[in-house]
């Protein structure tokens, strides 16, 4: 008999033909097999890579900073809190700022050399009294006084028309010292003796120095006001000078409060004589003034 046809595998045909009508779950069904076992190495390839992923976010410096939550880790713990605006270190300061605080060392460390009078024990001591005298002469009580009792004598419109706006530049002194001492709220030098003719609450600030501003405010009132000789208007601008310096010799004040005061100073006679009061634009004052 002529032997059956085979096939390449060496298997009969006709077991081929009941092979591939077996089920699919039994070994003869070898593609399906075959496929199933890909998908499951596919499967567990993925779950793999997944884990590895998860393990290395998590070891990854920016899950550590908490900034990189994972779905799979545990309750999210909150963030620390910020630091404090003095524990801080600013890394990139603006040149505005470096600025400002290499003016405000200068300014401390000049201060303190030019504080020759600020105690007995000084290297200038012996002259304190003499600066003690010139902060007097430019103490706000006795010009007020002065001008008051000189505008009470007075008995020429003229003579009273200048007492008024010498008053009233006083009072303004007085007023813009006051409100930028409390706005900016500079303590005094340390080196400094709080022995002065008069304390007033607000006089524990330095900045400005209200001696520097009134002794420039009134020198430019009686240069322009007061008819005087050369040496005297010399000795008027002398005074205003040596008082503001005395100011840092004594230790009341640091140079930038001088500087500033004999600056505002200036300004504010600009602001009296911008304002100047005439019994034609404020004529309610002279009148009260006259019946008084």
């Amino acid at each position: 008999m002529p032997s059956p046809r085979r096939s390449v595998e060496g298997r009969p045909l006709g077991a081929s033909a009941s092979s591939s009508s077996s089920s699919p779950g039994s070994p003869a069904h070898g593609g399906g097999g075959r496929f199933e076992f890909q998908s499951l190495l596919s499967s567990r390839a993925t779950c793999a890579d997944l884990t590895c992923a998860r393990l290395r976010a998590s070891e990854s410096p920016v899950h550590r900073r908490g900034s990189f939550p994972l779905a799979a880790a545990g309750p999210s713990q909150a963030p620390p809190p910020p630091l404090p605006e003095e524990d801080r270190m600013d890394l990139n300061p603006s040149f505005l700022g470096i600025a400002l605080r290499s003016l405000l060392a200068i300014d401390l460390w000049l201060s303190k050399k030019l504080g020759v009078c600020a105690g007995e024990s000084s290297s200038w001591g012996s002259v304190r009294p003499l600066m003690k005298l010139l902060e007097i002469s430019g103490h706000g009580i006795p010009w007020l006084l002065g001008t008051l009792y000189c505008l009470s004598r007075s008995d020429s419109w003229a003579g009273r028309e200048v007492l008024m706006n010498l008053l009233f530049a006083l009072l303004l002194d007085l007023l813009l010292v006051a409100l930028i001492k409390g706005l900016v709220r500079r303590r005094r030098p340390a080196h400094n003796q709080m022995d002065m003719f008069v304390t007033l609450s607000v006089d524990k600030y330095s900045f400005p120095s209200g001696h520097a501003t009134r002794a420039v405010l009134v020198s430019r009132f009686i240069l322009n006001h007061l008819v005087l000789a050369i040496p005297l208007r010399v000795l008027v601008v002398l005074w205003a000078f040596v008082l503001g310096l005395s100011r840092v010799m004594l230790g009341r004040h640091n140079v930038t409060d001088v500087a500033f005061g004999f600056f505002l100073g200036y300004m504010q006679y600009s602001i009296v004589d911008y304002c100047w009061l005439s019994p034609h634009n404020a004529p309610v004052l002279f009148v009260l003034w006259n019946q008084q």
